[in-house]
This record gives structure tokens, sequence and C-alpha cells, in this order.
């Protein structure tokens, strides 16, 4: 096979592999990485790459090592929700940086970080002040959680005594001239009634959204 066509075709093939084998390892992959989906990450990458590229090895050699690495992935992934000691050797654990208002110095050394990362950190979150953060945790993820101080604290309805309304989804119901029979059907609406609301095909073929709102059973429409 020419070289030009066999990096073309082992790139295709390795992508839609991957692509497979990461929509089984699960949405984990694309959201915050712990150190475990990090290093699987990288790896099945770095095979995919050199899949693409290498003209003397079989294909189906890339193909075992990162089915070796989604196995790997999903038995300690299943394991560690069964055994605790393991899970927190894979995932690590949540780190208290600031207790009490006082900033933990080997807790913060522990985690590889300095007063100015902290800081950074904070200011992220919306707290430019130390005062207004009674405790801060560094999570597994890699990000911070903060729990306010009393008096940094956002006021809840209940603290007004001010009732609250049930929240309701809104759900759209037409894209790009295309109904959405799912969303449809979880609001237990059919495409006649949707027709009652805006008029026959043609004219649905002409909204670029319909979203409907069960609190107000408002239809609002948006036309191309």
């Amino acid at each position: 096979m020419d070289p030009i066509l066999h990096v073309v075709v082992s790139s295709v093939i390795g992508f839609l592999y991957l692509f497979v084998v990461t929509k089984i390892m699960g949405k984990k992959q694309i959201a915050q990485l712990s150190f475990l989906d990090y290093v699987i990450g990288i790896s099945l990458g770095s095979i995919a790459a050199e899949m693409a590229t290498d003209l003397d090895r079989p294909f189906y050699y890339f193909f075992i090592a990162m089915g070796i690495y989604l196995v790997l992935d999903l038995v300690l992934t299943l394991t560690a929700r069964k055994a605790t000691f393991l899970k927190k050797f894979v995932r690590g654990r949540p780190i208290i940086l600031v207790e009490n208002g006082e900033i933990d110095y080997k807790n913060l050394s522990r985690s590889k970080l300095d007063i100015n990362d902290l800081l950074s950190m904070c200011r992220a979150k919306g707290f430019f002040d130390l005062r207004d953060v009674a405790y801060c945790i560094f999570e597994t993820s890699g990000e911070i959680s903060i729990l306010p101080a009393a008096s940094a604290a956002i006021a809840k309805r209940s603290d007004l005594g001010i009732e609250g309304e049930r929240p309701s989804l809104s759900k759209d119901v037409v894209e790009d001239g295309k109904v959405i029979l799912p969303a449809l059907r979880q609001i237990g609406k059919d495409v006649l009634w949707l027709k009652e609301r805006l008029g026959e095909d043609e004219v649905i073929k002409t909204v670029a959204l319909a979203t409907y709102y069960e609190d107000s059973d408002e239809l609002r429409v948006h036309f191309k």
C-alpha cells in the first residue's frame, strides 16, 4: 500500500476505534480528569498517533494495546467502587486547604500548590479575600470547592421567608425546522398539538427554535 494512503487509512481507522473506546469508558474522559483518566487518555492518544504513522508493524497490534488499556481502566474503575482503599489510591482524596479561615500550609504543600496558586483559584471562584472563606477543599479533579464564611454567604429564599415556585425545565420542541419528538413526549404533547400552536409543516419548517415552558404553558418561537 502507498505510504500516504496507509497513513490516511490508519488515521481514520484509529480515530474511529479510539472514539468507540472513549465512548465505552464514559464521559469522565472529557470531564475533569483524575490521575488514572489522564494516564489512560495520554496513552490511548499516543498509541493512535503511532498507529497512523508506523508502516512496519501490523495495525492490529495497536488495537490490542488500546483494548488492554480499555480493560485496565474498566477493571480498576469497577474494583475501586467496591474497594475503598483502592479508590483512594487511584483517585486520590480531597484535601482541606483552608479550615475555619486559616490556611493549612502542610496540606497546601502536599497538594503541590503555593499561596499564589491558592489565591488565584479562590479568585476564579469569586473570593478575593480569604476572610470570606470558611473552608476550601482541593478536590481530586484539581478544582477547589469553597464554603463561604457566614458573613459572605449568599442569602437564600428560605432565609428571607420567601416561598419559591417549583422549578421546571424548558423543552426545545423544534430546532432548525425539525420537530423534536422525544421532547414532545416528555411534556406529554404530540405533533398535532404542535401544529395547532404553530401551523402546518410549511410554517414549522420556517421555525429556527421553538421552546415550551411548562410553568407558564408558553411556546416561545424564533423564526429563521
